[in-house]
Parts: structure tokens; sequence; C-alpha cells
């Protein structure tokens, strides 16, 4: 097949240098455009982020050589070159909606990494395993900005990735589940840091993530909600609270997880274990070059799943879970794991484009 032309805005951030390293041999994409803010303008990619290179493999060599361009001053002609974008600029919220609608209006498809849109209405949030049935809100979306190709569509927040692929095996399977507590315990890459960056995080806990808490708690029901009327409409439940807490952790981010079910139906352990094994999704049925093969991976040892040794199962994009016991207060606990900057950030969006090309959402520009 012919590959897809991407660029990727905001490529000099961690998210932004993620997404260079998935596109290095990606039998789908091709690594065209990388654009970031004025002051990375103009220089070869190499020289851009001299220094503030944070991943541990090397910069791929088709990525060191492409000169910088202007995520602001160069839309049209960064339209003009690519068949659709990544976005993960750091940047003030209503700047980064305005700059990915900006994209989309030059009728340039865009995944974004961001925040700033995920509550639109009418743009999908998509975890492929999960709603890929999302993306069809996308018509109404091209309806109301007047464009043919261009849209946004955007991923979750890293944090949910950690539990809410273990909850909605179970909803599926029948089982209503009627409140959650989730706890999490965040890496320090999900702030864009590494240790070397923020020596104040070691040995030490900080129990405040800004925002983090209302997205854990909000950004799951419209997941599970539907399309309805040109629109999604989020989930009137389960009722779930968070607390969101940072860890001395360079990736990986565990969720301690409190499952109370309706009256009168739930699963037994056995049934959960094997509804998590089973569990398969858009993703896998359409064989995505980035989806994991099994989804949910179970441990069974009193002592895991472990972010150092479970965060890069699959390519970092499958999920862990274990610990699965009964309650006192709830029916069941149990701690889930999801690799924070593969499967709930740049992996994710990476996963969710190539479900939008598979599903003829995005092609190549004429």
């Amino acid at each position: 097949m012919d590959k897809y032309k991407v660029g990727i805005i905001g490529a000099t951030g961690m998210v932004g240098q993620r997404f260079v390293t998935l596109m290095e041999n990606h039998p789908w994409f091709q690594l065209t455009v990388l654009a970031a803010s004025p002051r990375s303008a103009g220089k070869p990619y190499e020289q851009a982020v001299a220094g503030r290179w944070a991943m541990k493999q090397p910069i791929p060599e088709e990525a060191k050589v492409l000169v910088v361009m202007d995520a602001q001053a160069d839309v049209e002609k960064i339209t003009g070159m690519v068949d659709f974008v990544f976005c993960a600029v750091d940047m003030k919220k209503d700047e980064i909606k305005a700059l990915e609608e900006r994209y989309a209006k030059a009728e340039c498809p865009v995944v974004s990494n961001n925040s700033a849109n995920r509550w639109m209405d009418d743009v999908p949030m998509v975890v492929p395993e999960l709603n890929a049935d999302h993306i069809r809100i996308i018509d109404a979306q091209r309806a109301r900005l007047g464009t043919k190709r261009g849209f946004i569509a955007v991923k979750s927040n890293c944090s949910i990735q950690s539990y809410t692929p273990l909850l909605t095996p179970l909803m599926r399977a029948g089982y209503d589940i009627d409140c959650v507590l989730a706890c999490t315990y965040q890496a320090i890459s999900g702030a864009g840091k590494t240790f070397e960056r923020w020596p104040e995080m070691v040995d030490n806990l900080i129990p405040y993530i800004g925002g983090e808490e209302e997205k854990s708690e909000q950004e799951p029901l419209k997941v599970w909600g539907h399309i309805e009327g040109g629109r999604i409409v989020k989930a009137d439940g389960p009722a779930i609270t968070t607390q969101c807490l940072r860890v001395p952790v360079s990736d990986g981010h565990t969720a301690a997880v409190f499952v109370r079910f309706k009256e009168g139906k739930k699963p037994t352990e056995e049934q959960i274990k094997e509804i998590w094994k089973s569990f398969k999704g858009r993703a896998q049925e359409l064989d995505l070059p980035s989806a994991p093969k099994q989804f949910i991976h179970y441990f069974e040892e009193p002592d895991r799943p472990q972010a150092h040794t479970e965060r890069d199962l699959e390519g970092g994009m499958a999920i862990s879970a274990g610990r699965l016991r009964p309650d006192t207060q709830y029916d069941y606990k149990f701690v889930g794991l999801s690799h924070n900057t593969l499967r709930g950030a740049a992996g994710g969006g990476v996963l969710l484009a190539e479900l939008l090309c598979a599903e003829g959402y995005i092609d190549h520009r004429a």
C-alpha cells in the first residue's frame, strides 16, 4: 500500500518525540513533516532537540535531517504536504483548540494527544478497543466545520487507560457497575519530565496533579457514551471517584481499583478473568499494526503487575491487571497498569490513526 504522509505538530516535546520514534519503520505511515514553536523552526530536528531528547532509543535517522517547520505560521504549507497530522503541542488550551481547528478547516485530519477538544460533543475521544464506533461522529463534525477531509479526533487522558479498559469488558458482558473508586499512581513522564529534569521527584510522592482527577472521573463516561442527534452523549454512570498521585516512576501509570456491581448480578473472580482474557476490540478485529494481540494480560502473582516489568508488554500497548480479590466495602478490588506515553499517549494516537485509515476516514490527499 502507498504510505500515508504524516506530520507531527509539537514534535520537540516528550510526546512529540515519542510520535517520532513510533513513525520509524511504521508499515502504513511515512514521517514527512515535523513542526514546533518558532524557536525550533528552521533547525534540523536533531539540532532542535539537542540536549532535551528524552527517549531511550536514538533519534531516527529519517527525522534527524528534517527541518522543523513553524506549527502556527506554516499551517497551509504543512497541510499541503501531508495526509494528516498528529498534534502534541504545549500551549494554552484555547490556543490548542484554535490551532487544531485551523488544521482541520485546511482539510487536514488531526489526531490529537491534547485535551483541548476532548469535550466537544462532535469530537470523538477514542480508545480503539472500547469505542471505535464513535468515529462515526466525524460526519457531523465535518458538517459543522464545513470540511470534506478535515476533522479532529482525540485520544483520552493517559490515566484512564489503566482502569477503563478493565471495566468496559465487564459492562459489555452484561454486569452493570454501580460505582468505582480508582487511585492512580502516575509516572513522571506524564508530566513530560525525566528524573534528570525533575530531581525533586527522586524519593518523593506528590499527592496532586492539576486537573487530573476531573479528567479521570469524567472521561470514561464519554468513552461509554453513545451518538445521538449529531453529538456524543456521555453515559450516566457508573459513578467514578478518583485520586491521582505523582510517583517516582519513569513510565507506567498504575491504578488501584475498587468496583461495586448493581444488586442482583455480579461475576465471579474466574468469570472476570475469563472476560478479560477473551476480550477483543475493533483494533484486534482489523489487526491494526499497533494493536496488541492480547489486549489484557492478567497476572496471578501477588506482586504484579509492576511498571518495570509489565509496562512494555506488546510494544507498550497492552493493559496489565492483577490482585483481583473480594473487598470488604466494594465487591472486588484489583490493580491495573498501562504505559502512559505509549498506550496512554503517542501509541494510542497512532493506533487511533490506524483505525481512522482502516475505516476510511483518512485518505490520501489528492
